[in-house]
């Protein structure tokens, strides 16, 4: 799959995932019956690990794919807290933020030809 495809979709998964993570807990405060389910956040990790994995796969950058890969392992972290103890750690937010990050930064850094 192209790189540019690659942070297309793992920006997008990634705002997505922090947009689920600030909206939801707003929402259990309205008393529409919905409750919080890990396995959506569970969704997004994966996703969100199989294009890292495809991204740094062949990155140079050191730097960029310790991001990539820290970023992953905070959001994990606190998946696991949630499904473990039921606590919701903030932990997401810091990772979907750094997976945003890293992947504006891959795609300005990275010379997207026609044939990439």
């Amino acid at each position: 799959m192209k790189s540019k495809i690659l942070d297309a979709v793992g920006i997008s998964a990634a705002v997505l995932c922090l947009i689920h993570c600030i909206v939801f807990p707003l929402l259990l405060i309205v008393p529409l019956g919905i409750s919080h389910n890990p396995y959506i956040d569970l969704t997004f990790l994966c996703i969100g690990a199989v294009v890292v994995f495809r991204i740094t796969k062949k990155m140079e950058n050191r730097w960029l794919k310790l991001l990539f890969w820290i970023s992953i392992g905070l959001i994990s972290v606190s998946i696991l807290t949630d499904f473990l103890f039921e606590v919701h750690i903030p932990l997401i937010y810091v990772g979907a933020a750094g997976l945003i990050t890293g992947h504006i930064i891959n795609f300005k850094n990275h010379k997207h030809s026609e044939h990439d």
